[in-house]
């Protein structure tokens, strides 16, 4: 048990600052900063079955040269609660500069995901990957920037994390600034708010692409960005996210496909129910006549009205 402790400037391969290897360690109001790993994990590495429990604790400054610079997950499934995650940066190929998940399931709960970085991957606050599926509850991701993908959430390789009651806001990607699915990887998320998320290309609040199909419900895409296509939601190749009881409003596209969802290169048919589409810059929803597939949208309100659609109120 360790409580009140603090863990700063230290260095090694694996988890800079500590290293749980199994076991069932539990952490207090603990400080790591300024730790590096020249692998994965530069405050904190929890591998091989760890069921740790991390909470109150917070993770600043860490470096992970290849990934997790705050903290990094290999087949275990800690519980992390009331901890904060702040300026921490993976540098590397894997990504994460908050957390780095790695066939693990953690259960993240009040946490705050706050101006980390993925420098040369993706994932700026988290990372899930290799069948991750975490689930992510009352925390908040902000501020955190990615190269690639997925400022504040990136999901791969059937990675399919249970997220609610969460906001993503101001983060920043080339593409999903407030998350990235890719590869199979299709997340429930429930009463969250995306605002004010940018990507410099698709997807300003959410990136669903190769058959991630994501349930998306309850949830608000609000003044996000993207410098092409898709300043709410953008879907691409065989995906088919699911999107009730939704409002998109205030979302902007540079491009011609979409402020508040676009739908392009061969994805299936979005399903889309009870919704509302109103003050999108660049379309309300958008889809590419020759690649693209009409969204099933139902019961819904988008301004000016969609032909395709069901029982759609196009009035304000």
């Amino acid at each position: 048990v360790f409580a009140d402790c603090r863990f700063s400037g230290n260095s090694a391969a694996y988890g800079g600052g500590m290293y749980g290897k199994g076991g069932s360690s539990t952490l207090r109001r603990c400080t790591f900063s300024g730790n590096t790993a020249s692998q994965n994990g530069g405050g904190m590495a929890l591998v091989d079955g760890s069921a740790s429990a991390v909470s109150d604790c917070t993770f600043t400054g860490n470096t992970g040269d290849k990934g997790g610079g705050g903290m990094y997950i290999n087949s275990s499934s800690p519980a992390v609660k009331n901890c904060t995650f702040s300026a921490n940066t993976a540098s590397g190929v894997y990504g994460g500069g908050g957390m780095l998940n790695y066939s693990s399931s953690p259960a993240v709960t009040n946490c705050t995901f706050s101006g980390n970085v993925a420098a040369n991957s993706s994932g700026g606050g988290m990372y899930n990957t290799d069948s991750s599926s975490p689930t992510v509850t009352n925390c908040t991701f902000s501020g955190n920037a990615a190269t690639y993908g997925g400022g504040g959430m990136f999901n791969h390789a059937s990675s399919n994390p249970i997220v609610t009651n969460s906001a993503f806001s101001a983060n920043t990607a080339s593409d999903g600034g407030g998350m990235f699915n890719l590869f199979s990887s299709s997340p429930a998320v429930t009463n969250c708010t995306f605002s004010g998320n940018s990507a410099f290309s698709d997807g300003g609040g959410m990136f669903n692409t190769f058959s991630s199909s994501p349930l998306v419900t309850n949830c608000t895409f609000s003044g996000n960005s993207a410098t092409v296509d898709g300043g709410g939601m953008y879907n691409e190749g065989a995906s088919v996210p699911v999107v009730r009881n939704c409002t998109f409003s205030g979302n902007s596209a540079g491009g011609p496909y979409g402020g508040g969802m676009s739908n392009a290169y061969n994805t299936g048919a979005p399903i889309v129910t009870n919704s509302v589409f109103w003050g999108d810059t660049g379309g309300e929803i958008v889809y590419e006549g020759f690649s693209g597939v009409a969204p099933a949208v139902t019961y819904g309100v988008r301004q000016g009205g969609y032909p395709a659609g069901t029982n759609i109120i196009k009035d304000d």
